[in-house]
């Protein structure tokens, strides 16, 4: 059965369901009230609903509301900034209530994950940033983390990658950190680390992101560069609610490239050869041949990215999502489908399907289980099932052919319908895609947990022991269809020259690529108790954690974490967090590591000295220091400690028979003080609300050393092995982050607006260079990172040569064997009068930003809403070197950018003079092929319309929904380029970067 029948069927069922349920209260009673304030004024927008009866509504301007309700029946009010109350239906008298306000930040919505618990934004003490779910882009995407960009401070995303199924993101919190080992965080669902790109957004509840000691001394040494800890959904027993979620759109790609036709390419091609001093390859007669395009089997004049790429491809997500319960099992489950199709045009074959394509299902099921009045029990199951297809060549192989392929290559197809193609190219791109097959990789993931907590109230008041447990199982099978072609290059005379053999269609040898299996234990006691206004919060957990590979050897992690948590009259909190934790992959006696951590905060606006001015709601001064470790430092084998050894790759005489005998030697000298990186945290903020909550600001400034960085050894080269690192890396990381965010009512119309900002500027204080080195090109004294290609020493040009003369009076440059006008000009950077690699200068450009921000812009009269979200980055720097001298000897290095190379009669051109030979000076790692990698982009763009709650009622529905959205609309930087500098090689080399343009409905029943 198609997903869309059983869609279909469901959606039929549902409002039945409903409404037989409501029919079943139809003898109830309609029960009206009033809800004010402590101040005895009325308090619109309260939401009442009926406990575990899926009934609800909202009192008016005047505080009144109605709701059809029978004696028993549990009322539960809720509204931000208002304690819940629960109030039990004893006749049809109406009732008058008063609900309490909240304090500010400590609300209903203002709950803040933590590892293994939750607290009230008021009480967190470090640098914490949350971003609920359901101020994500509503936007079909195969990656989650593409929604994040621009939405919290401290958060950097950008992507790397856009094929479907392989949409590759990288996020990095604040900057880099080390040199060495990785900068990614520690990615954590629902406590545990998982994958989470690959989830739905219906199952996510919120997003926390933790930069400060205090938040992450508990993972040890597992946390210095942050912890991205998403939540999941869960159910409630205040209502029974049914969604349905669809969106239907289409993807474009933003940038592809433009190839040149034959006759620009030859004649381009001529020039370059001239240039080079060697007789043109084409003749008039072919250059008027591809002008004329008369015979395009002789001079064929193709545009393979044209051809070879549709214009859009569709895309779409659905989704169901049922939540509710009662008081002994609440639920949530959800199913999803999300389809991705390919922009791969000519993929027609009737026997298999060779466009790429991305096909997921996803399904979660999270419970709660009263299993006793002290006995909670939480089971958690997600799974997805997911199908990437690509062309048999694979993605990367045709890309290469339709984008390095020239357009005067071969006809698509001879005259005699076999395929073209010639000695210097043999991929045909119809070929690949009708006569080499497909290849599917299905993922399949289960993820398992249980956690149970039991209350010890009999023993001690507020403690409670709890154990979690979670097993989680990966596997990825990989099939398909498998073939060869041949292809024919036709002569001038029209005769064929055969290449390749062509093979029969078979399937290919099915496998079972990865096994992997990973069991994490977690269990502990907590503590909760208040004393007057004294309140203490103990939590401590032993942690034990494994994970099974069949390719490798098992990865354990063992440790203690603990954090105490004391507050005073809600004014004054303090945080201690510690954790001792260890790895398999260090010696014994170092394999464990304290990680200690402090943090405090003082809410001043609760002093009498600032209680009472009229536009400050809140202010909380806070700060953190304390120490994390990364124990992902760069080293991919096991037990680098250790002395091992593998066998030789020959063998050796050894006895008197003078036979061959296979032999061992030793692999990597060990480092037995090898361990991980170790990280100083420091930050200070404050979080402040003004005019009536309208006002929300988040500030925060950090400091981070980081030591024990892995960096080269200064052992001699005589000694003939390879050694592992030592810790000798030291750097230092500070910036500033902050958030600002207004919402005010005026009348019907709501207006929210805000931003996001982060500043973070990285600095290399220690590593190991190289004996006699030049100052300048040393890295010491540098930012982390480099250009795409070059890193970070490199050439410093100086333009291009004009003239003979001009290259005559210049330092030799030894790049070259000849230097012509139009090649490249380099600066002598120690005066030597050569310019050769010791002219090589250390540079801080970095294709990481050390500024990003994020924008927001939304409002909502009556039933219209609308919402932009943007995103930019600044101080990148991307090369374009690959881009503008892209191709092979084959090609000629000739491109749609050579048409902007150097000539004589163009001396002001942007690039050096085309040459196939003889080309080191022009394409040696310099300067001159950097550009601005700073951008704008407008991200999301969306407008809705929610219809009338009287036609709700009347179809017994909640509400309905519609809207539109576009996904990655606009760019604007100042590359000059016709590129998107956030992949500057996408569309180019690469599969292109894709705006995503939906309509959606959401269905709530």
């Amino acid at each position: 059965m198609k997903f869309s029948d059983i869609l279909f069927r469901l959606l039929t069922l549902l409002p039945l369901l409903i409404g037989q349920v409501k029919a079943q209260n139809t003898s109830s009673a309609e029960l009206a009230g009033t809800v004010e304030d402590m101040d005895k004024k009325p308090v619109s927008g309260i939401n009442i609903s009926v406990q575990e009866a899926g009934i609800e509504t909202t009192t008016d301007e005047q505080g009144k509301f109605k709701i059809v309700a029978v004696k028993g029946d549990v009322l539960i009010f809720t509204k931000p900034g208002y304690l819940t109350y629960y109030h039990t239906v004893a006749n049809g008298d109406a009732v008058k209530l008063q609900l309490n306000k909240t304090m500010p930040e400590a609300g209903m919505q203002d709950d803040v994950s933590i590892p293994f618990g939750i607290r009230k934004r008021r009480e967190i003490n470090g640098a914490v940033s949350t971003l609920k779910a359901s101020r994500l882009p509503q936007v079909p995407s195969s990656s989650l983390t593409n929604l994040f960009a621009g939405q919290l401070p401290g958060l950097n995303v950008w992507q790397t990658g856009t094929l479907p199924g392989r949409d590759e993101t990288t996020i990095v919190i604040r900057n880099r950190a080390s040199f060495a080992g990785t900068n990614v965080p520690l990615v954590l669902v629902d406590g545990v680390a998982r994958d989470f790109s690959d989830m739905d957004l219906s199952e996510i509840e919120s997003i926390n992101v933790l930069k400060d000691a205090a938040s992450l001394a508990w993972y040890g040494n597992r946390a210095a560069n942050g912890v991205l800890l998403i939540t999941t959904k869960r159910g409630s027993a205040e209502q029974t609610r049914f969604t349905y979620d669809m969106q239907i759109g289409t993807q474009q790609p933003t940038v592809l490239a433009k190839p040149l036709d034959s006759y620009n390419f030859a004649s381009l091609y001529n020039q370059a050869l001239k240039n080079d001093g060697f007789n043109p390859l084409y003749s008039q007669q072919a250059l008027d041949g591809y002008k004329s395009g008369t015979d395009p089997y002789q001079f064929p004049n193709n545009n393979f990215v044209r051809d070879f790429f549709k214009d859009n491809a569709l895309i779409q997500r659905h989704v169901l999502t049922a939540s509710g319960g009662s008081k002994a099992v609440r639920y949530f489950t959800n199913l999803s489908y999300f389809n991705q199709s390919g922009l791969f045009n000519h993929t027609d074959n009737p026997l298999f399907n060779s466009n790429v394509g991305y096909r997921r299902y996803n399904l979660r099921t999270n419970l709660d289980i009263q299993v006793t009045p002290l006995l909670t029990v939480q089971l958690d199951m997600g799974g997805r099932i997911e199908d990437r297809r690509e062309p048999g060549s694979t993605s990367t192989t045709f890309l290469n052919t339709v984008f390095g392929t020239p357009a005067n290559a071969f006809a698509l197809k001879n005259e005699d319908g076999s395929y073209g193609g010639s000695n210097l190219f043999r991929s045909n791109p119809l070929a690949q895609l009708n006569s080499q097959g497909n290849r599917s990789e299905v993922t399949r993931v289960l993820l398992g947990t249980l956690n149970a907590t039991h209350k010890l109230d009999f023993w001690l008041k507020g403690l409670s022991a709890n154990v979690f447990y979670t097993f989680d199982i990966q596997g990825r099978y990989v099939s398909g269809r498998s073939q060869e072609y041949e292809v024919y290059e036709r002569s001038a005379t029209g005769t064929l020259s055969r290449f390749g053999t062509q093979t029969p269609l078979g399937y290919v040898a099915a496998t079972f690529a990865d096994n992997i299996r990973t069991n994490e234990l977690w269990t502990g006691l907590d503590y909760d108790r208040s004393f007057g206004k004294h309140q203490i919060k103990v939590t401590t957990r032993y942690q034990q954690a494994v994970t099974f590979n069949p390719t490798r050897l098992q990865d354990k992690r063992q440790g203690f974490s603990g954090r105490a948590s004391y507050s005073f009259n809600n004014r004054y909190y303090a945080d201690f967090v510690a954790s001792y934790t260890g790895s398999d992959n260090y010696r014994p006696g170092k394999q464990f590591g304290f990680f200690p951590a402090v943090s405090a905060g003082w809410v001043i606006s609760e002093e009498n000295f600032l209680k009472n001015i009229p536009i400050l709601t809140y202010l909380k001064l806070r700060g953190a220091y304390g120490k994390a470790g990364n124990s992902l430092t760069g080293e991919l084998n096991k037990f680098p400690y250790a002395a091992l050894y593998n066998p030789a790759t020959g063998s050796y005489p050894f006895g008197t028979s003078f036979a061959g005998q296979a032999g061992a030697a030793e692999s990597t000298l060990p480092n037995p003080d090898i361990t991980w990186e170790t990280a100083y945290k420091t930050d200070l903020g404050l979080d402040a609300k003004l005019f009536k909550n309208s006002l929300s600001i988040y500030a925060n400034y950090f400091n981070e050393s980081r030591k024990d960085i892995l960096t080269n050894p200064t052992y001699a080269s005589i000694l003939g092995l390879a050694t592992y690192r030592i810790n000798g890396g030291e750097t230092r990381l500070r910036g500033f982050e902050g958030s600002v965010d207004f919402t005010q009512k005026f009348g019907a119309f709501t207006l929210s607006f805000g931003g996001n900002f982060t500043y973070a500027k990285n600095r290399i204080l220690r590593i190991t260079e190289s004996a006699g080195l030049a100052d300048y090109q040393k890295q010491a004294g540098h930012n982390i990172g480099g250009v795409t290609d070059f890193g970070k020493l490199m050439l410093v040009s100086d333009g291009l040569f004009k003239t003979q003369q001009e290259i005559d009076a210049s330092p030799v440059q030894r790049f070259a064997a000849k230097l012509q006008p139009g090649d490249i000009k380099y600066r002598d950077i120690n005066g030597d009068g050569i310019i050769d690699n010791y002219d090589r200068k250390t540079t801080d450009y970095n294709d990481t930003p050390n500024t990003y921000y994020g924008v927001h812009l939304g409002g909502k009269y009556k039933s219209v809403d609308f919402s932009l979200i943007g995103q930019g980055v600044s101080g990148r720097t991307i090369n374009i070197r690959t881009l503008v001298m892209a191709g092979t000897n084959n090609t000629g290095y000739i491109n749609q950018f050579s048409t902007e190379a150097w000539t004589a009669n163009n001396p002001s051109a942007p690039y050096p003079r085309l040459g196939i030979s003889d080309r080191g000076n022009n394409i040696a790692d310099s300067d001159f092929w950097l550009r601005s990698g700073n951008y704008f982009r407008l991200k999301s763009v969306e407008l809705g319309y929610t219809l009338p709650a009287d036609l709700m009622q009347k179809l017994n529905l909640r509400s309905l929904r519609v809207y539109v959205n576009a996904f990655n609309l606009l760019n604007f930087n100042k590359t000059g380029l016709n590129v998107d500098p956030e992949m500057p090689f996408s569309g180019y080399n690469a599969y292109p970067y894709v705006r995503t343009l939906t309509a959606g409905l959401n269905l709530k029943f």
